[in-house]
């Protein structure tokens, strides 16, 4: 299966005064060590902002930041940049800064990010703006999202067919439409192999019926991650999905010290690029983060305006989400498993099965 990479989350709440704090506090933007030059000349500059899970989230932030890059080596007229947000409070001023610096085209990373941006673009109605994970509905701003229920169903199938003791487990960074799908998703694909196999396999974690379930309030901390995911194991469950960026890697590396106790579905981007834990992930549910971004930035350099409608979302029928090989776990799973998971695939793509989630993106 195609590997790609990849996602993120909620409503920003930015108050003017704190921006003008971090504003006084030198929180504007500035060239990040991984910036590929200025923006003089006949340059076009495509600029990112990253939301507080930071470049090296090795998850969305990651993604989008790989996008421009490879947008760059499509097109050596595009020059990039990066600013990192610390805080909530310096999206805003971090998209003034790329404003003010007159960039030609201002990315926004994850739905934290959406009412700082959605301000941003009101404000600035001749500027491109893009944002990953979310749509505020603003013509300027081009959205890009990825419906990951889909993919996340075939997870959902995998995992309960590699189960061992009858349970798995998801949680989730916080409870917002980019974090809830991908649960819905892989809840649902438990559901379809227990109808389908006359099995109980059960999910910890997340109740896609009353949209409740285990969080760890944050997308850092990694031992808020192990936290979650220890009570998960004690529990019973033995195949674990975290939806809370870096905050998961706590998972995975537990899993990885556990011996085979349990083993990880991680989200995102594949987490044997991109995590050193690859010996304990069955596979990723994956977001092509970076060929939307990359298409999106070599558009708009190429003189095409970008709005809002349509925007992009990643489908499986489109490649925008996937799951990841099974690296080290190929050899594990049944080739007759391995079928069932493909064939999922083709009956979503295809419309044969619905996937529903109340945090599926609309256009």
């Amino acid at each position: 299966m195609r590997s790609v990479r990849g996602m993120r989350i909620a409503s920003a709440f930015v108050a003017g005064g704190l921006v003008l704090g971090a504003a006084a506090c030198g929180e504007a933007p500035d060239d990040d060590n991984n910036n590929a030059g200025g923006t003089g000349g006949k340059k076009y500059s495509a600029c990112m902002v990253t939301d507080v899970g930071g470049i090296d989230d090795k998850s969305f932030n990651t993604s989008a930041w790989k996008g421009l890059q490879e947008a760059k080596k499509e097109n050596d007229n595009i020059d990039i940049k990066n600013v990192q947000s610390k805080a909530e409070a310096d999206y805003e001023v971090n998209l003034k800064g790329f404003v003010d610096q007159k960039c030609d085209f201002i990315l926004a990373v994850g739905g934290l990010m959406s009412d700082a941006t959605k301000a941003a673009a009101q404000a600035n109605p001749n500027q491109q703006f893009a944002i990953v994970d979310a749509n505020p509905g603003v013509g300027n701003i081009y959205p890009m999202q990825f419906d990951t229920a889909q993919a996340a169903f075939q997870a959902g199938y995998l995992a309960a067919g590699m189960s061992k003791t009858g349970k798995v487990g998801t949680y989730g960074g916080l409870p917002i439409p980019p974090v809830t799908i991908f649960m819905d998703g892989f809840a649902d694909g438990v559901a379809y192999y227990n109808k389908a196999k006359s099995k109980n396999v059960s999910v910890i974690g997340w109740d896609k019926a009353t949209q409740k379930g285990s969080f760890t309030n944050d997308f850092v901390k990694q031992d808020e991650g192990k936290k979650v995911s220890d009570t998960l194991v004690a529990q019973g469950a033995d195949i674990i999905m975290p939806v809370a960026g870096g905050a998961g890697l706590g998972t995975t590396s537990a899993a990885k010290a556990s011996g085979g106790k349990y083993s990880v579905v991680w989200v995102d981007v594949d987490g044997c690029e991109s995590t050193p834990d690859c010996s304990a992930i069955l596979t990723t549910v994956v977001k092509n983060i970076p060929e939307a971004v990359k298409e999106a930035v070599v558009k708009a350099a190429g003189g095409e305006k970008l709005q809002s409608t349509p925007g992009f979302v990643g489908t499986l029928a489109n490649t925008g989400v996937s799951i990841a090989p099974y690296h080290d776990f190929d050899s594990k799973v049944p080739a007759d498993l391995k079928a069932e998971v493909d064939k999922i695939k083709a009956d979503i793509a295809a419309g044969t099965i619905t996937v529903t989630s109340k945090a599926q993106p609309t256009k």
